[in-house]
């Protein structure tokens, strides 16, 4: 096996490159990767385009079979001095890394709206995320602890207690998706840090640029080499995270064939993982009609609706049905659909013009089955889908009972609460789910019985703030996100019991 020690000494084959700086990247639009400390370029270019008029925003490489290895062997050497960095150094480096973030604010939303084209109040604002981010895993590494036992339970017990704490895993595998690149690859490289563990991290490869920015942060503040790759590759050299045994966890964002399909080929190394969602709201009769319709717009058609928690399903109280559609369909018609890059634009491209093919053949289905517009519909150019909405939704139609990732909603009636209730259970996803209602009891019995990860009353499920736990049951995946629950993740409770009678 090759010897990441022994191969630093070595004439790799590579010519080393630094990553320009921020605003000088922004001028020469080349970003090599970041591999074990090093900035590099393979024999492999990436085209990075803007998804709205397919414009280049900028190159970077892709990794080969012998960039993944050295990477890999990297992440396996420097283990032992990431598991004895002290707390305080992984906080230094944390807090650092989030202040660069916060520094370059404007150069890294840029780069983000183009290359996932995200509107770029959204842009902006991911980035404001991502520095939080940082932020609260530097303060969950300072207090990554433990606890004391009293093993005296049982007469054989006495005189011992027993220490618990947390220790790495060790290498960490991500594989983080297009929709929120630097969000999301945060939530994956942040808590291995604070948690003391190394990682290769295969961004998406559509939108690479942003994970750059992260490894870049990471190195100005202060690392240790070897801690962190950020590779760019193909889904097949990917495929070696999944498999290889050196990694002791995979943590990976995205679809739930592919998550589940990941899983079963991971072998025996703990497996993380953050699916898709077709999220319900419940929209009761007692519920602030205008602050619900202004939270489902939004929850449903930010960013074209590709998130896993955008708003799908809408399940209106018959009594309020009527003002409800109308509230939507008027916020709906004055949105501003455009160009990413401009501050005005509401909602910008689905990223790529395949996905725009897609949901017009789910809508049309939709709409064959018995489904009506009541806005929207249709694709509006090669790259753009108008904002939709729908009624009369057949539950076997692709656009309710699939992940539609797209910005379409169903409305759907219902009488009795317990039947809106069951309907949000009769899904194979459950991520989060939202309810408007004033009635405590709608409230208790929504957390009681709905079956999601999270429950949000009165706001969308598409509401999250970064500390909080976040994952889902069923297709939705396995594990919690937020940096404390990710570090609990990525770390095990290792005890010593001591004897004090021998002592």
């Amino acid at each position: 096996m090759l010897s990441y020690s022994r191969l630093a000494r070595s004439t790799w084959t590579l010519t080393r490159h630094r990553i320009p700086p921020f605003g000088v990247a922004a001028v020469t639009h080349e970003y090599p990767f970041y591999l074990a400390g090093q900035w590099e370029k393979s024999s492999r270019p990436l085209t990075v385009t803007n998804p709205y008029d397919d414009s280049v925003v900028a190159t970077t490489w892709l990794a080969d079979e012998s960039n993944v290895e050295w990477a890999t062997v990297a992440a396996v050497e420097a283990a032992p001095a990431m598991r004895q960095l002290p707390a305080y150094r992984r906080a230094e480096i944390l807090i650092k890394a989030s202040a660069v973030l916060t520094r370059r604010r404007d150069e890294i939303g840029q780069a983000l709206a183009g290359e996932a084209g995200k509107p770029i109040r959204d842009a902006l604002t991911e980035v404001d995320r991502a520095a939080m981010t940082f932020h609260v895993a530097c303060e969950e590494a300072r207090r990554l602890g433990g606890e004391v036992l009293p093993l005296d339970l049982a007469a054989h017990g006495r005189g011992r207690f027993g220490i618990l704490r947390r220790v790495p895993l060790g290498p960490v595998a991500g594989i983080s998706p297009f929709n929120f690149p630097l969000n999301l690859s945060a939530h994956k490289i942040a808590p291995a840090v604070a948690a003391g563990n190394t990682m290769v991290l295969k961004p998406a490869s559509k939108t690479p640029l942003s994970a750059l920015f992260l490894a870049a942060a990471l190195d100005e503040a202060g690392l240790p080499k070897g801690a962190l790759s950020v590779l760019p590759m193909s889904r097949e050299l990917g495929d070696r995270l999944v498999t290889d045994a050196r990694f002791k966890l995979l943590t990976f964002t995205g679809s739930s064939p592919i998550g589940w399909a990941m899983k079963a080929r991971a072998g025996k190394k703990k497996v993380l993982l953050e699916l898709g969602g077709n999220a319900g709201v419940i929209i009761d009769a007692n519920a602030n009609l205008p602050y619900a319709a202004q939270r489902v717009v939004t929850g449903g058609f930010a960013y074209a609706g590709q998130s896993c928690i955008s708003v799908q399903r809408v399940f209106v109280h018959d009594d309020v049905y009527d003002a409800v559609a109308k509230l939507l369909v008027e916020r709906v018609s004055k949105l501003v659909v455009g160009d990413p890059l401009d501050p005005a634009t509401d909602i910008g491209p689905m990223i790529d013009a395949g996905e725009v093919d897609r949901i017009e053949q789910w809508v049309n289905e939709a709409v064959a089955q018995g489904a009506r517009v009541l806005i929207g519909g249709s694709r509006i150019n090669r790259s753009t889908f108008a904002p939709t909405i729908l009624e009369n939704v057949p539950e076997r139609s692709k656009v309710c009972a699939q992940e539609v990732f797209a910005p379409v909603i169903g409305l759907y009636r219902f009488n009795d609460f317990n039947e809106a209730m069951a309907a949000i259970n009769r899904s194979d996803f459950g991520l989060q789910a939202g309810v408007f209602t004033n009635d405590l009891q709608h409230m208790l019995a929504a957390y009681d019985s709905i079956e999601a990860g999270g429950i949000i009353i009165n706001d969308v499920p598409t509401w999250r703030v970064d500390h909080m736990p976040y994952g889902g049951v069923k297709d939705s995946g396995t594990g919690r996100e937020g940096p404390r629950y990710t570090i609990e993740e990525m770390t095990e409770p290792r005890l010593l019991v001591i004897n004090q009678a021998m002592a």
